[in-house]
């Protein structure tokens, strides 16, 4: 009896699994007719999205395109932001607090026509400590208040450059004989092959920072010139004199001989020697070494540098003082590292011991200990 059975069983199953086959590839067919219709309509899509396409570029104009292309070429936004941390001693021997700050320079350069461009920069600075001597009143730091401090306009018509407004000047490979913000203008005109000339007048506009008492009150005419001696040594010499009523300003000529050798493809060598006419305290000098250098775009790239300044009191006209680490009346050295972390994003710390008032006073030869760390964000 039982084996009769079985065939039944299995002539049901075997049936039962047909039907359950048929209902799959029905199932499966009718899957692969919706696919095709949606990639039918998919097709049919993608070709109207082609013809669109293909519409706008014809009804475009393409001098609307070039135009628009040269309008954004006009225009360029560049600089960087700043985090830096001092810990220095107190004034008068260093700065104090003065120079814990965020900062940011943003500078524009705005075509004008193939000759000429107009050019703006806003510094701003935001100290985080309280007592910071440049946050009191008028004579503190109101020409870093986010405003556009320096404009000036550059052109080369004719193949003499034209430089007119106010901006930051600096002259010299280290801008020892001069290195800050004035009003003025300068022409320039390449002499030679590697060789320019320079013929500036200009009118300090940071009386407070400068070498000479009362600066912002006198007005510096000159000539630089710089140029290649071989392919590996490059030279800069600058000549100027000014008004010095009174004998306000110790000095009314300056002179600076420079020099740059690059002693092999990681070593570079400067120095720089500027004098004037004052009766004392009258020579600066500032000697570098560079072992390598930084390059924004390659990450874990570094340099590794040393200067040796003597700053008399009067012994150059105006020399960049770098955030007040490198006063006049002042000698020592400077020991300092950059890394780059990120892309365009380098971190520098350097150390440095001074002697600072070298010419007398109360305080004279009392030494500054100043440690500096910052993080530039370039765009």
């Amino acid at each position: 009896m039982g084996l009769k059975i079985l065939p039944v069983m299995l002539a049901a199953c075997w049936s039962a699994s047909s039907v359950a086959a048929a209902v799959d590839k029905a199932a499966l067919d009718t899957q692969i007719q919706q696919l095709e219709q949606l990639h039918q309509q998919y097709q049919s899509e993608l070709e109207k999205l082609k013809q669109e396409r293909m519409d706008y570029e014809e009804s475009v104009d393409s001098d609307s395109i070039a135009s628009l292309k040269a309008m954004m070429d006009r225009v360029h936004i560049f600089g960087f932001f700043r985090a830096k941390y001092d810990h220095d001693d107190r004034e008068p021997i260093g700065s104090g607090a003065n120079n814990k700050h965020f900062y940011m320079d943003l500078e524009g350069k705005m075509k004008v026509s193939e000759d000429w461009s107009a050019n703006f920069q806003i510094e701003t600075r935001k100290g985080y400590t309280v007592t910071q001597s440049w946050r009191n009143g008028d004579n503190g730091s109101s020409d870093q208040d986010g405003t556009l401090q320096r404009i000036w306009v550059e052109g080369r018509p004719g193949g003499v450059g034209v430089t007119l407004g106010t901006k930051w000047w600096g002259y010299g490979f280290q801008a020892v004989p001069f290195g800050h913000a004035a009003d003025g203008v300068q022409l320039d005109y390449d002499v030679l092959p590697g060789w320019n000339a320079k013929a500036f007048w200009l009118r300090p506009r940071q009386g407070d920072l400068v070498t000479m008492p009362n600066s912002s009150d006198i007005s510096i005419a000159g000539a630089n010139l710089t140029g290649s001696l071989t392919d590996d040594l490059q030279t800069s010499l600058t000549f100027a004199t000014n008004d010095n009523k009174n004998d306000a300003q110790k000095m009314d000529r300056m002179g600076a001989f420079e020099l740059q050798y690059r002693l092999t493809d990681d070593i570079l060598l400067r120095g720089a020697f500027a004098m004037t006419n004052a009766e004392h305290h009258n020579t600066s000098q500032e000697y570098r070494i560079d072992y390598k250098d930084t390059d924004l775009a390659q990450i874990g790239s570094y340099g590794i540098y040393f200067r040796y300044i003597d700053f008399r009191r009067y012994g150059d006209y105006s020399h960049d003082d770098e955030w007040g680490s490198l006063p006049s009346d002042a000698k020592g050295g400077i020991l300092g590292v950059k890394y780059v972390l990120f892309k365009n994003v380098v971190w520098e710390t350097f150390y440095s011991v001074q002697e600072r008032f070298r010419s007398g006073g109360s305080d004279a030869g009392a030494y500054r200990h100043l440690f500096r760390t910052q993080i530039d964000f370039h765009f």
